[in-house]
Formats: C-alpha cells, sequence, structure tokens
C-alpha cells in the first residue's frame, strides 16, 4: 500500500508526518517504524509523527522514536501544530493530546509556542541535573562544548539510568540568560540536531541551580536556536512555553 508522508524539522530535528486519521499506519510494527527512520534504508528520520482525531481535543499526536519507542517531543508537538494547520484541522491555536497529556499551542509564520507539562519533577546532584519534561533528560554543564565528547558520554550516561534510560543535554553557558545545548537523545541512540523537551530541561535546570535568574532563556542547538520561558513558584515550573521554527521539508509516498 502506498502512504503519503510530509517532511517536518524544527531547529534540525526531522521528523516523518503521517495524516493517520483514517487509522492506516501499522502502529504496532516496530521494524517498519525503523525502516521508515533509516537514514540509508528509508526516509530518514529522527521519529515518526502520527496526527489522529481525538473526541476531546482538535487532534492526538502520537509520536515514535526511531526505534519505535513512545514518548513526547517538543519539537515533534511543534511540527505536528504546523502540520495539523497544513491538514486544515486547525488555525492559529490549538488545543491537542499527545503521550504526556494535553498541550496549547500557537503558530504565527512558522514559529510554533507549544505549552509544555508543569515540571516539578527535578533532582539536582553534585554535577547534573534530573528533570522530567515530558520525558526524561539529564543536564550536565561542560567546558568546550563545540569539542565535547556528546556521543560517547551521552551513550554511557544514557544507559547509567533504569529502564527507560535518559536524555542527556550537555550545555555550555554563554551569558546570563542564554545557554548552548548539544543532545544524544534515546531512541534514536545519536546526538540530534535538536531537542524541545531537552532544552526545556537545561532552561529549568540552570534557573533551578542559580545558574540564571532569568525565566525567558535563549538556547542555541547545533540545528537553530529555541526559547523557553517559564513561570517558577515553591520549586514548580509552571507556564512552560517552548518557542521555535517548524517547517515542512518535502512530501512523497513510500510503500509499507
Amino acid at each position: 500500500m502506498n502512504l503519503t508522508f510530509y517532511k517536518y524539522q524544527g531547529t534540525g530535528n526531522d521528523f516523518v508526518m503521517i495524516d493517520n486519521r483514517t487509522k492506516i499506519f501499522p502502529k504496532t510494527n516496530t521494524d517498519k517504524i525503523s525502516q521508515i527512520c533509516d537514514r540509508h534504508f528509508g526516509i530518514g528520520a529522527d521519529g515518526i509523527i502520527l496526527i489522529e482525531n481525538d473526541n476531546d481535543f482538535d487532534f492526538k499526536m502520537i509520536y515514535f522514536n526511531a526505534d519505535g519507542s513512545q514518548t513526547f517531543c517538543g519539537n515533534g508537538g511543534r511540527c505536528a501544530v504546523a502540520f495539523a494547520k497544513y491538514l486544515n484541522i486547525i488555525k492559529d491555536k490549538t488545543t491537542f493530546l499527545a503521550y504526556d497529556g494535553q498541550h496549547f499551542a500557537e503558530i504565527n509564520e512558522g514559529i510554533v509556542s507549544l505549552h509544555m507539562i508543569d515540571v516539578h519533577e527535578i533532582v539536582v546532584k553534585e554535577n547534573s541535573v534530573f528533570a522530567y519534561t515530558g520525558t526524561q533528560h539529564h543536564v550536565e554543564m561542560v567546558d568546550e562544548l563545540d569539542n565535547y565528547p556528546v556521543f560517547d558520554n551521552g551513550k554511557k550516561i544514557r544507559y547509567s539510568y533504569a529502564d527507560p534510560g535518559s536524555n542527556v543535554n550537555f550545555a555550555q553557558q554563554i551569558n546570563e540568560n542564554t545557554f548552548r545545548v548539544r543532545t544524544y537523545e534515546k531512541g534514536v541512540e545519536d546526538e540530534t540536531l535538536a531537542c524541545g523537551t531537552g532544552v526545556t530541561a537545561v532552561a529549568i535546570a540552570m534557573h533551578k541551580t542559580n545558574k540564571t535568574k532569568s525565566n525567558s532563556i535563549s538556547l542555541p542547538v547545533e540545528g537553530g536556536i529555541l526559547q523557553v520561558s517559564f513561570n517558577e513558584n515553591n520549586g514548580i515550573y509552571t507556564n512552560v512555553f517552548l518557542k521555535g521554527p517548524a517547517k515542512f521539508v518535502f512530501e512523497g509516498d513510500i510503500v509499507i
């Protein structure tokens, strides 16, 4: 069967987008998901996003990592909003359902501002911070991020956490409210050009550990720049927004 797909990217985090409102995609076939995401034998992507109908929300977003595992993805959520607008499901504002619950978002000229979940699971360790921002994230500050062995060290740390493991973010402070970030993503099992839940975790970790007093933080990643803003009260972070571009790349057909 031929299936039409659409390729989107948010600061280099790239996704295969599929309109699955007719429930035609084989969601239980993890081998097929991995094959589609393979950059040599498939379309190539960090993950697959399905848009489905939901009785209580504008749409439901289902996200699969390249290995077929499910989670929430911040940049994927922003791309899902752009794709839903393309499909005429929404206009400029939406409330949709995802792996970690409901999300509100706005889109304006290709820039998507996505309301993330409240963040209250934060563990400050001696040299790192763990935060749950829709998925698990380890945050660690390093020097000379350009030359840092993100893949090797990220992989070690990723598997040091109990199943399902943790994404790993390495950050370097540029100024009071700017932190560069590189991320090793579980499920992709590689460094990606950006990670939305990752930069959200970094922004909150930097505020939590008093590296910044700002509640609006700029986060340059390998694929561009993301913005994270939030409110903090008694150690709980609310009104968390992830903002950045979400762009259509191309569309095509694949046999499944």
